[in-house]
């Protein structure tokens, strides 16, 4: 499954870890900001604190400096509002500029302009003149009279060509508060409706938020790695373990599997890898013991007769040290076959033969098999058979090597046979192809050893139990 892959865990887990990062720093962030954008639930509540404090201020000191008192006690708010007076000074609570609509509106709220701003702006001139009739209060209509944490309200709009506000556009909404002194209006409180805007909020709050990210991250990547990568990483060094131990000669070591991601994998790979080698070593190991006792056996002979054909001691005829010296000769022969073989097999392992291909006659390649072993076939009372179809009579290969597979067919076949049976060499063209195939009546090859014939170094059972004859 999908969900068990190495790669998958890696990537949902680096996934959730960011998720879930964000998200922290997502809460932190609205957590920071809310926690000084307003100290009451509203922009209202806020317009009328900070009134009541610049107008108590006034009161107890007329002549303090308010600026440095508006910054030290609500410096803390993120919320934009201006405090603008009638002598014309605007303080802002913090060092973001502050926003020109509500220094007009709370200007034009002291100048006795009852209404807002039309859809274009204040005229060029700015707002009307407190002499313009048409814009005073009403008579019976209390000074700043409005709805509730709005702007004065209930005058006409005047509008006109855009001037220095937001052209063609609304402006933000914003409440309006007067500062009273003694029944006086000495200023008025503009507080935007809107939220702080977020480049401020960015600046104000960017360090933090990237401090409390690096923490983040850093537990994160400690928790993946205790639950991701550090199981991984315990079965990849035990793998490693077993592969050192496997280069060393150890091929009985063997990988933990367990799991089913890639790791597993990889260690049942080297698993098989590790089997296979340690069956070829103990074929290898066989091989050996086998080709050391086959040379013992003509080495034993040669010396024997030597050493009996060297004694002065011993009277021996002419037909006598003949038949001695022609054992000494086959022996010697047969010892340098078996050398050959060897040269062979490890001329054959490392790509050291080259083929000298040419047409063959097949009939001639049979035919010096069968002279070669008639004498063994005759004394076991067996026949060959020799069959080539013409389509079949020629075929492009190496004549010394190709002599040499089928001579070593046959002698198997004639050694395995028994007394009376018969051993067929045979050729036919399939499929625009010569298959040329070396048959006997004998026990055959026991099934569990036909799909590992061409493995190197394999040998079965000497004893062949009976089965399908030789192919």
């Amino acid at each position: 499954m999908w969900y068990r892959s190495l790669y998958w865990r890696i990537g949902v887990g680096f996934v959730a870890v960011l998720a879930v990062l964000l998200g922290l720093q997502a809460v932190v962030f609205l957590y920071l900001s809310g926690a000084g954008w307003l100290p009451g639930r509203s922009p209202a509540e806020l317009g009328r604190r900070v009134a009541a404090d610049v107008a108590q201020a006034l009161v107890a000191n007329p002549a303090g400096d308010l600026q440095q008192h508006v910054r030290q006690q609500w410096g803390h708010i993120y919320q934009p509002f201006a405090v603008v007076m009638a002598d014309g000074r605007v303080i802002g609570a913090r060092d973001m500029p502050v926003p020109p609509n509500l220094v007009r509106a709370a200007r034009a709220r002291l100048m006795g302009y009852p209404g807002r701003p039309g859809r274009g702006g204040w005229p060029p001139d700015g707002p009307p003149p407190p002499g313009d009739a048409a814009m005073q209060p009403q008579p019976g209509e209390p000074r700043g009279a409005g709805s509730p944490g709005s702007e004065a309200g209930g005058g006409p709009p005047r509008s006109g060509p855009p001037g220095p506000g937001r052209p063609g556009g609304m402006r933000p909404p914003q409440d309006l508060f007067d500062i009273d002194v003694n029944g006086t209006r000495v200023g008025v409180v503009a507080v935007a409706t809107g939220g702080p805007q977020l480049f401020f909020l960015l600046r104000e709050f960017g360090p933090t938020l990237a401090l409390i990210g690096v923490g983040f991250l850093l537990v994160g990547a400690a928790v993946g790695s205790l639950v991701i990568f550090r199981p991984a990483r315990e079965r990849m060094r035990k793998l490693e373990e077993a592969a050192v131990a496997l280069g060393a000669g150890r091929t009985t070591v063997r990988a933990p599997e367990e799991g089913a991601d890639e790791v597993s994998a990889l260690a049942r790979a080297f698993n098989r890898m590790a089997a296979a080698l340690e069956e070829s070593d103990a074929a290898r190991r066989r091989l050996l013991a086998d080709v050391s006792h086959e040379l013992k056996t003509p080495l034993t002979a040669i010396r024997g007769y030597v050493e009996t054909l060297s004694m002065p001691e011993l009277p021996l005829d002419a037909a006598t040290r003949e038949r001695y010296l022609h054992i000494v000769d086959e022996e010697t022969r047969k010892l340098e076959r078996l050398v050959g073989d060897l040269l062979d097999v490890s001329r054959l392992e490392g790509g050291g033969i080259r083929l000298d291909l040419q047409p063959v006659p097949l009939a001639r390649v049979f035919q010096r098999v069968t002279d070669r072993h008639e004498r063994a076939a005759a004394g076991k009372g067996i026949h060959f058979e020799v069959e080539v179809e013409p389509a079949a009579a020629e075929v492009r290969a190496d004549p010394d090597r190709l002599e040499q597979a089928v001579q070593n067919l046959a002698a198997n076949a004639v050694r395995h046979t028994p007394t009376g049976g018969q051993v067929t060499l045979s050729a036919r063209r399939e499929d625009g192809k010569v298959r040329i195939r070396v048959e006997d009546t004998g026990p055959g090859i026991a099934a569990e050893h036909l799909p590992r014939v061409f493995d190197r170094f394999y040998k079965g059972d000497s004893a062949r139990t009976a089965g399908e004859p030789d192919a």
